[in-house]
C-alpha cells in the first residue's frame, strides 16, 4: 500500500504516538522509513497532552517519537486535538516554546495543530501563535455548517490568518461511505463517483485546502482514493448543490456522529469499545439492520458495555462532543 501510494506520486503520511495502540509509529518505520529515501516522503506526527505531564517530559517524548519512526526530523509536527482544555494544558507546560526550540534545531520543519473547537477560539489561538503554519480541520460535506463542528467557520478563520488547511475526516470516519438508502440512491442517480470519492473531492475542492487525509485500510481503498486525486477535478456548482441535498437527507437519520478516532477508548477504565458500539447502533438507525440483529451484535461485540462507570473520561477526550455516557447507558439497559 505504501509503495503504491508513493509510486502514484503521493507522499504525505500522518501518525501519532497513540495510534493503533502505539504501533502506528513503528509501522511507519518498518513500512515506509526503512524502505524509502527520507526525501521521498513527508511525515507528520503530533504532540498529545495525554503522553506528558510536565514541560520536562515533552522533549524526551519527542525524541521517543523520532526513534519509533526511525527519522531525524518530522516535516510537520502538530499540537494534537486542540480544544480549550487541551490548549490550556499545553500553555501550562510551556509546550509552544519547546516546539519552537525543536524547530530552531531543525528537528521540525513546520509547526501545525489539529483543531476541535469553535471558530472564535481558533481565531484566538492563531492570533497568539503565528508560528502555526497549518491547521488540520475536520471538514466534510456533512459537517460543513454543523454548529458543533463549525467546519466552514473554522476554514474561514484559517483564511483570515493566511493559514493552509489540512483536512481530516473527509468521509467522517466512514459515515459518508455508508450512506442511508435515500442518500445513496440520490448520489448514484446524479454522480459517477463512489461515496468515498465524492466526499474526498468535496473537501479537496476548497482552494486553501493543502492536503486531504484519508485512513486507508486496504489496497482497494488506496486505489479508490488515488483515482479521486490522481487527475483531480474540482467540484462543479451542480456537485456542490448535490452535496447540500445529501447533507439534508443524511440529517433526517439521527445517527451518532462518531468518527472512530478511538481517543475515548484510550482512557476508558473498563476498556469498553465505544466506537464499535456506535457503529453497530448507527447501522440500525440507518435501517441497515433490524433491532434484533443490532442487539445480537451489541451482545457479541460490545465488550463489557453494561459495566460503564459513568466517569465521563471518554467525553472529555471526544472531539465530536458526543454524549457518550447517555448513549452507552441506553444501549446497556436495552440488552440486559
Amino acid at each position: 500500500m505504501v509503495d503504491t501510494f508513493l509510486t502514484e506520486g503521493f507522499n504525505y503520511f500522518d501518525t501519532a504516538h497513540g495510534y493503533l495502540d502505539g504501533k502506528s509509529e513503528i509501522a511507519i518505520r518498518e513500512c515506509l522509513v526503512k524502505r524509502h529515501p527520507r526525501e521521498s516522503f513527508v511525515l507528520a506526527n503530533k504532540l498529545s497532552v495525554w503522553y506528558y505531564q510536565t514541560k520536562e517530559e515533552i522533549r524526551p517524548l519527542f525524541e521517543k517519537q523520532l526513534a519509533a519512526c526511525g527519522v531525524d526530523y518530522f516535516d510537520v509536527y502538530l499540537f494534537h486535538c486542540i480544544n480549550k482544555e487541551i490548549y490550556a494544558k499545553h500553555i501550562k507546560n510551556d509546550a509552544f516554546s519547546v516546539v519552537d526550540e525543536l524547530k530552531a534545531e531543525g528537528k521540525i520543519k513546520h509547526i501545525a495543530m489539529s483543531f476541535h473547537d469553535s471558530a472564535e477560539f481558533l481565531d484566538e489561538v492563531l492570533s497568539k501563535h503565528p508560528q502555526i503554519e497549518y491547521v488540520q480541520l475536520q471538514f466534510n460535506y456533512l459537517d460543513y455548517d454543523d454548529p458543533g463542528i463549525q467546519s466552514k467557520a473554522c476554514y474561514d478563520v484559517c483564511l483570515k490568518h493566511g493559514k493552509k488547511v489540512l483536512v481530516m475526516e473527509p468521509v467522517k470516519g466512514g459515515n459518508l461511505v455508508n450512506l442511508p438508502a435515500q442518500a445513496k440512491e440520490l448520489l448514484s442517480a446524479n454522480s459517477k463517483d463512489s461515496e468515498a470519492v465524492f466526499a474526498i473531492r468535496y473537501a479537496a475542492s476548497f482552494p486553501e485546502v493543502e492536503m486531504v487525509l484519508s485512513g486507508m485500510g486496504n489496497m482497494d481503498m488506496v486505489r479508490e482514493n488515488l483515482s479521486a486525486m490522481k487527475a483531480f477535478i474540482p467540484f462543479t456548482k451542480e456537485e456542490f448543490s448535490l452535496a447540500n441535498e445529501l447533507r439534508a437527507l443524511i440529517r433526517t437519520v439521527r445517527q451518532i456522529p462518531c468518527t472512530g478516532c478511538r481517543y475515548c477508548t484510550e482512557k476508558c477504565p473498563k476498556e469498553i469499545p465505544i466506537p464499535d458500539i456506535f457503529t453497530i447502533y448507527n447501522k440500525h438507525l440507518a435501517a441497515q439492520t433490524s433491532w434484533s440483529e443490532a442487539k445480537e451484535a451489541l451482545i457479541r461485540d460490545g465488550g463489557n458495555l453494561t459495566q460503564c462507570l459513568g466517569c465521563g473520561v471518554c467525553e472529555e477526550l471526544c472531539p465530536q462532543k458526543i454524549s457518550i455516557r447517555e448513549t452507552i447507558k441506553l444501549l446497556g439497559d436495552s440488552i440486559k
